[in-house]
């Protein structure tokens, strides 16, 4: 991946982590910075734009690291928290909330490491009497830079040493090879985010296709990680319930349902603030957006059809709504 900006934080210009994904990407240009926040999010930056052509952006994540999640957000774990090593995505799904949080969609990259595993260590002592879940992936995607991050590698490794804390990878990528190189884990949940194709060609532009996301999960799971499927956000309506069915027919017709981690189902749902912003840098997609916020009995009943339909194939315990 080649770059024309590269941006780096002045404090961190000689870390080992910074010098290593420096060593991994071409650019153009390093231009040094007193903090991130100089170049991402300002309020004169236009994301439609800057998704165009994203420059990097090397940093380190100060004050808080680690967060709760909110209370419904659970996949069997009696706590939940997530961490991002990287804001913002290589990939441009319509429904993406990242572009009503932020103005810009430059990559931005945390290379203290170690400072996140101090902070989940910290998480997991407070938590040594629980079985508790760290997820990655909730604001970029936690394998399509693995090349560069080698965000996957690092966590998987620090994650070994703790048999109560779980970790989550959530992605879309088919960016795996560093994985089936890994000796898999217990304690690693690899999660597709997942749709049938002709969702992904209307909603999510410039991910893998389903196929290959499909190919990509059977030969994780073949290696011995354990996988978790991702309905959500699920787009399931009266038209298209039957391409929904046969989509469910083909994943778990190709992987091992008894070894599936868990299942979570969550429809379209955005703040309104992220959603006003959103239609304002894409007035084209204004009635797709209103009509994926009802929320209707028909669309609450076709749901739970679909709900149903996923028990034919895995215990209901192992299927959690989002």
């Amino acid at each position: 991946m080649k770059f024309n900006n590269v941006y780096v934080e002045k404090e961190i210009i000689n870390s080992v982590n910074t010098n290593n994904i420096l060593d991994r990407i071409k650019y153009n240009k390093i231009i040094i910075c007193e903090k991130y926040s100089e170049v991402f999010n300002p309020k004169n930056q236009n994301f439609r734009i800057q998704k165009k052509n994203p420059s990097l952006i090397l940093a380190q994540k100060k004050k808080k690291i680690v967060f709760k999640t909110p209370s419904e957000f659970t996949i069997g774990f009696e706590q939940n928290y997530y961490f991002s090593h990287m804001l913002n995505c290589v990939y441009d799904c319509k429904y993406c909330f990242l572009q009503g949080m932020f103005n810009s969609a430059n990559y931005l990259i945390f290379v203290n490491y170690e400072d996140f595993f101090n902070e989940i260590s910290k998480t997991i002592k407070k938590n040594h009497n629980k079985k508790i879940c760290f997820f990655s992936g909730y604001d970029c995607d936690s394998l399509a830079l693995e090349n560069i991050t080698n965000f996957a590698s690092n966590f998987i490794n620090f994650f070994k040493n703790y048999n109560n804390a779980f970790l989550e990878i959530r992605t879309k990528s088919i960016n795996i090879k560093q994985l089936i190189n890994i000796k898999p884990i217990k304690n690693v949940i690899v999660a597709y985010s997942i749709n049938p194709q002709k969702i992904i060609k209307e909603f999510e532009q410039k991910t893998p296709n389903f196929d290959s996301r499909l190919n990509s999960l059977k030969k994780i799971q073949d290696n011995g990680w354990n996988i978790g499927l991702r309905f959500d956000p699920i787009f399931i309506t009266e038209k298209n319930k039957k391409d929904y069915f046969k989509f469910l027919e083909k994943i778990f017709t190709n992987l091992k349902c008894s070894l599936i981690h868990s299942i979570t189902i969550g429809k379209f749902r955005m703040s309104e603030k992220f959603l006003k912003k959103i239609i304002k840098i894409r007035p084209e997609d204004t009635l797709t957006f209103n009509y994926l916020m009802k929320n209707t009995n028909k669309e609450r009943e076709i749901i739970q059809l679909f709900y149903m339909q996923v028990q034919k194939y895995i215990d209901k315990k192992k299927i959690f709504f989002n």
